[in-house]
């Protein structure tokens, strides 16, 4: 396993952190974790060099603090730095910051968390933060010894990032970043903003929820195999993240045995510059054919909407574009027909052409959302 300096601290931590928001369950159930299997994996994982551990308030619908908590049982507390996160979403007055984390500690078993992150931050919620008075909190928390280091997860965009980085002396941040998002959210310049402060910088989604690494399209597995060198697409992601040198590490939700020894052996020879002049331009490759795969041009900036009938056009395509992208119909008309409202899918179009009228790119929207229907609205 590899090490790295966690940021402006003097210890390390390791390049692969287990997260454990993905373990396995039962019963099509996600709040149903499979306690044996997943403390077994977890315990594997710190076994063989494993040493961060992060969790959250809602993950597994609240019962992944537990299940962790069990698991750091007999003796494995010690050999880890725990990572857990305050429901801010939740958080209606100053004093319900420590009575979440006092919940959380209890159901960690343990009398401090190592790092203490303010969960999923945007603009909105941040603004509401500090009119709670957050600082005072972070500050109470780490000189009662119940948080040793304070830091955010973040989902909004780069100026946002900004000026929450600037706001106060964090110990560390949490980002998205993976090859194809090196421009969203944070993105690689909020990552190397964070670094030259003396951040350390967790990165999630370094596979893209899976995406990245799951049956990708004969398109892109054919420049995979055009390597020297043969590695698996979640190998060539991972790797590409750990070739940044700003990266403190990365968290995968490995819920499998198999997931767990994979990416342990990535990680045991996975350092920053490591990846050569060629290998780097072939991760560029497959980002453009990716790209390449996407079935309309929408740029997401919202000209469109609203729609008078209530259709979410953006969303429609972002559904067709990646289902094409990522190979995956099946997974894309589940979340379509399962989580998207009613009124908000394609076919709700009534074809009156006013959001092409306001389309920069004059996309001929009324025909890509009969598209997006027929290929994700009747599986």
């Amino acid at each position: 396993m590899q090490y790295r300096k966690f940021g402006k601290h003097d210890f390390k931590v390791s390049a692969l952190g287990f997260g454990c928001m993905r373990l396995p369950f039962l019963d099509e159930d996600d709040s149903k974790i499979n306690e044996e299997e997943a403390i077994n994996l977890i315990r594997y994982a710190i076994d063989n060099g494993v040493n961060y551990l992060d969790t959250a308030y809602p993950y597994h619908k609240g019962n992944s603090e537990l299940l962790v908590g069990k698991a750091l049982k007999d003796g494995y507390r010690e050999k880890v730095k725990l990572a857990t996160k305050c429901p801010v979403w939740l958080v209606k007055n100053h004093e319900d910051f420590n009575k979440y984390l006092n919940e959380q500690l209890e159901k960690l078993q343990t009398d401090h968390i190592d790092m203490y992150l303010l969960h999923a931050l945007s603009k909105e919620r941040w603004e509401d933060l500090k009119k709670l008075n957050v600082f005072k909190f972070l500050e109470e928390a780490v000189q009662s010894g119940k948080v040793k280091y304070v830091g955010f997860s973040f989902h909004d965009e780069l100026p946002v990032f900004k000026e929450i980085v600037n706001s106060y002396n964090w110990d560390f941040c949490q980002i998205q970043y993976n090859y194809m998002d090196t421009d969203y959210q944070a993105g690689k310049e909020g990552l190397k903003l964070a670094a030259s402060k003396g951040m350390a910088v967790i990165i999630m989604e370094p596979l893209k929820g899976g995406k990245l690494a799951k049956n990708p399209p004969q398109e892109v597995q054919s420049l995979w195999n055009t390597a020297e060198v043969k590695r698996s697409a979640a190998d060539w992601a991972l790797r590409w993240i750990w070739n940044h040198k700003e990266v403190t590490l990365l968290l995968s939700g490995m819920g499998a045995f198999d997931q767990v020894v994979e990416n342990i052996k990535i990680a045991d020879n996975s350092i920053s510059d490591s990846l050569n002049k060629e290998e780097l331009e072939l991760v560029d490759k497959v980002k453009e054919k990716y790209n390449e795969l996407i079935k309309v041009n929408c740029t997401a900036c919202n000209y469109c909407m609203p729609c008078p009938f209530g259709v979410n056009i953006p969303r429609n395509f972002a559904l067709l574009n990646e289902s094409s992208m990522y190979n995956d119909i099946n997974g894309y008309s589940h979340a379509y027909n399962n989580f998207m409202a009613e009124n908000d899918r394609a076919n709700h179009c009534k074809e009156c052409g006013l959001c092409e009228t306001k389309c920069p790119q004059n996309l001929p929207i009324r025909q890509h959302l009969k598209e997006v229907h027929a290929a994700l609205g009747c599986i």
